[in-house]
């Protein structure tokens, strides 16, 4: 039986908005069908599965395996297929029947800034009756290859993806017409992808404000691997505000460290053990503050009445570790409802209003801050 041909009008597939898209359809008994409109030639002519199937040299039984995220395909027809299809502008339309389920994935999870984000999908998951895929990468990502077969093979209705996905792996979700939403993006991302993140330069300016306005003018700062783009704005607003204090923030005072308790404990203890030590120090993450904390108690310094220490996250131990920590909340819960809700409404085929948003830092002043001593 030959494909169905029928064009599609509407956005994600519905009719009548007048966008031009592509969708898949079935027609009873009878193979997918993949209607793209043309980026050159005449739009009023859909295109199916055989002339995907033409464009990109293989059989039309392939481009269907494609579509439907079946084995058997070489990675690099399965490539080649996929680029065309993403040539086009392909649009799966609203499934009829849906998986009910939303998938989440991290490269790991490892500590309560995962929990927050678990609670948050949870939170929204619950109330909209749908079920949760939890998936970890691995500190080795080695998990990848198989998630992504794995996730394709199940169809959830969506993605909320803290982890960074890679191109291909961005295609290979748009080929099967899964909707993903990439949490705290630490990379640069195309304007198409939507993204839920937080505004961390005014957060970065805050945290050293606070420390300047209580006195400090020789402030320091734990920063992140260069390549962490959440991080960087970060950094770029703790330079901000000492520069706009006529402070230097030059590079004697930037220490860059893995985002953990041992990363900012090593930075800490460089920084601290300097003739001319900084009287305060604002860390990327709460863990790496935490890290400070240790730091300090191996030299002997008091917090704060040596060195004054501020962190970024809020996580639940802020509050709990002693003195309680002054930190930049980051509203993780929020974020994930967020993108949660986002993601889920892509699922179903629906306009949103904004494909990325951020969401405010605010400054929690707690305990781990004073004026300096001297």
């Amino acid at each position: 039986m030959r494909p169905e041909r029928r064009r599609a009008d509407g956005p994600c597939g519905h009719e009548g908005s007048g966008e031009k898209g592509a969708r898949l359809t079935r027609a009873e008994s009878s193979e997918p069908v993949v209607e793209l409109a043309p980026q050159l030639g005449d739009p009023s002519r859909p295109v199916t599965i055989a002339a995907i199937a033409e464009s990109a040299g293989v059989s039309v039984p392939t481009v269907s395996k494609v579509i439907n995220g079946r084995s058997g395909v070489a990675a690099e027809t399965r490539a080649r297929v996929e680029a065309v299809i993403n040539q086009y502008g392909y649009r799966r339309s609203s499934p009829v029947t849906r998986s009910n389920m939303l998938e989440l994935v991290f490269d790991e999870i490892e500590d309560m800034w995962g929990l927050q984000i678990i609670r948050g999908v949870e939170r929204v998951a619950r109330k909209q009756g749908v079920g949760v895929v939890l998936t970890e990468f691995g500190p080795q990502r080695n998990a990848i290859r198989y998630w992504i077969d794995d996730t394709l093979s199940r169809r959830p209705d969506c993605l909320v993806t803290v982890a960074q996905l890679d191109e291909e792996q961005r295609n290979q979700l748009r080929a099967r017409g899964i909707p993903f939403v990439v949490f705290d993006p630490t990379v640069e991302l195309p304007d198409d992808v939507p993204f839920v993140g937080a505004t961390n330069w005014a957060g970065g300016r805050s945290a050293a404000r606070h420390l300047i306005e209580l006195g400090h003018r020789r402030i320091a700062m734990i920063a992140a691997p260069e390549r962490i783009l959440c991080c960087r704005a970060r950094l770029d607003g703790y330079r901000s505000a000492c520069d706009a204090a006529g402070l230097a923030a030059g590079p004697d005072l930037v220490v860059r460290a893995a985002l953990t308790l041992e990363g900012g404990e090593a930075a800490a203890l460089e920084l601290l053990s300097r003739p001319d030590r900084p009287t305060a120090i604002f860390a990327a993450n709460d863990l790496q503050a935490f890290g400070v904390y240790q730091a300090a108690r191996r030299l002997g310094l008091r917090i704060p009445t040596d060195v004054s220490v501020a962190g970024f996250d809020d996580l639940p131990l802020a509050a709990l570790v002693d003195p309680p920590l002054t930190t930049v909340h980051q509203p993780l819960v929020e974020m994930a409802v967020i993108a949660t809700e986002l993601a889920l409404a892509l699922g179903r085929g629906e306009r949103t209003p904004q494909l990325g948003l951020e969401l405010a830092t605010t400054l929690t002043v707690r305990q781990s801050t004073a004026p300096p001593a001297i």
